[in-house]
Order: structure tokens, then C-alpha cells, then sequence
């Protein structure tokens, strides 16, 4: 028996499954990374995206912002057979959560619909939203990308008058307490904690899988390249997430 086929048991019988997904869900969608040789860090500052720089000028963050989105986002950017496939096992009753270090938002629709079945926790937030800094509501982006890109710089709330920003952390921002602890809750009690496309190399997130290990979970590796945690990891599953998932929704419910 293979260890997609082993995995597969451990989910069948397991009562909580958790998925964390990293850079390596979104790089197949064909959204660029942030770190590699060719990724966005190469051609933009980070320096220019820590909320510092937006509370002093923000008009020059969010114009230096709607670049990034620009080069991330492209008209033909959609979920793949990997976020179908965690979208199935949800549907499937075999999921219980997503925890993603992405801010696409792809994991909301899976490729089918407007929503899954397994709760979503964006630790990063989600790029396709803004939240107004004095009053905290939450709106599409979009509308608000369209007035930046008519001159409306930087863009306000039209409740209050206070700043949008991006819904998403930005360095020097800590990760919201509320997700981050429910994210940890899933992995003390998770029975099987599947990492995937992850790195394993930002902070926090990076620790869930090794919380999901001390609790006791059956804990899977599924990226292309090792990480810091592969050794310890009860099953270390090299190859493409679009083609692994795949593989592995279809021997759950085989």
C-alpha cells in the first residue's frame, strides 16, 4: 500500500481533519510567490508594504499596493484541481477546516461555488477585501481599487471618512489574535493535519504542524521540495499539489 493509500485510511477514520495550505496552492493557480528567484519580492520593495509606511503616506502605499495586486492577480486567475479537491473531501464530510497562510481567496469557492464546507481561517487575510481603519467594516475591493485607479488616493471609507487598507497583514502588523487561536485549537485537536504547499518557514504558522504532532495527529507533508518539518512528519509526500490532492480525495471516498 502507497502512502496516498495509507493517508487515505487515516483520514477515513479519523473525526477532525485539518489542511494548511501555503505559497505552493497559489503558484499553481499561476499567482506568483513572494521569496523565489523569480518571485514578487524581486520586483517590488517590501520596505514599501509595512503599515508603517501606510499610516505615514498613504497615498504612496496604495499605489505601490494596486501595482502588487496588478502583477499577482490576473483576469484568468482560478482555484486549481487542488483547491477542488480539499473543496470535495469538505463536501464529503472528510475536512473540517482550512487554514491558509494565502490571501487569494481561493479556497472560498474551490472552483464551484461561493462557499465550502469546511471553516476557512485566512491567517493573512484576504486580499479581495478592504477594512476601514476607524470604524473596522469590511468591503469588496474592487470598487475601491477602481477609485484608486481614478485618482482617489488613498482611498476612504464612505461611512466615516477613515483610511481603507488592504485586508490583509502587513508587515509590522501582528496576525489576528481570534484566527491565529482558533488555527491552534484545530491543531491540538486535529487527528490527521495535512500541510500542504507550505514552506514551513514563516512564524507562526509555521508551528501548527508541530502543535498538530504533540496532540497526537497523524501529520502529512505534501509539497515539492522538504521542509523543516518533513522529517518529523509521519507521511512526506513529494510531488505537485494538483496532482497529489487529486489522488488523494479519490482514494478517500474510493
Amino acid at each position: 500500500m502507497n502512502d496516498i493509500a495509507r493517508l487515505a485510511d487515516r483520514i477515513r477514520d479519523a473525526e477532525t481533519v485539518v489542511a494548511f495550505t501555503g505559497a505552493g496552492m497559489s503558484t499553481a493557480s499561476g499567482i506568483p510567490d513572494f521569496r523565489s528567484d523569480s518571485g514578487l519580492w524581486n520586483r517590488f520593495d517590501p520596505e514599501d508594504f509595512y503599515y508603517q509606511r501606510f499610516r505615514a503616506d498613504p497615498a504612496a502605499f496604495w499605489s505601490d499596493r494596486l501595482a502588487l495586486h496588478e502583477t499577482m492577480f490576473g483576469d484568468d486567475i482560478e482555484p486549481n484541481e487542488a483547491h477542488d479537491a480539499l473543496a470535495e473531501l469538505a463536501d464529503d464530510g472528510q475536512l473540517d477546516a482550512i487554514i491558509t497562510q494565502n490571501t487569494d481567496g481561493l479556497h472560498a469557492c474551490g472552483g464551484r461555488g461561493d462557499s465550502i464546507a469546511a471553516e476557512l481561517l485566512e491567517l493573512h487575510g484576504n486580499a479581495h477585501r478592504v477594512v476601514c481603519e476607524e470604524c473596522g467594516r469590511r468591503t469588496d475591493a474592487a470598487p475601491v481599487r477602481r477609485r484608486i485607479e481614478s485618482g482617489e488616493l488613498p482611498p476612504r471609507c464612505g461611512d466615516c471618512g477613515g483610511l481603507f487598507k488592504p485586508d490583509v497583514v502587513l508587515f509590522g502588523e501582528r496576525l489576528d489574535e481570534d484566527t491565529l487561536y482558533r488555527a491552534r485549537r484545530y491543531a491540538q485537536r486535529a487527528d490527521v493535519f495535512l500541510a500542504i504547499g507550505s514552506s514551513l518557514t514563516v512564524e507562526p504558522a509555521a508551528s501548527l504542524p508541530r502543535t498538530a504532532d504533540r496532540g497526537g495527529a497523524t501529520t502529512a507533508v505534501i509539497n515539492f521540495d522538504e521542509t523543516p518539518f518533513s522529517p518529523t512528519a509521519a507521511f512526506d509526500v513529494r510531488g505537485d499539489v494538483t496532482d497529489v490532492l487529486p489522488d488523494l480525495r479519490a482514494s478517500v471516498v474510493e
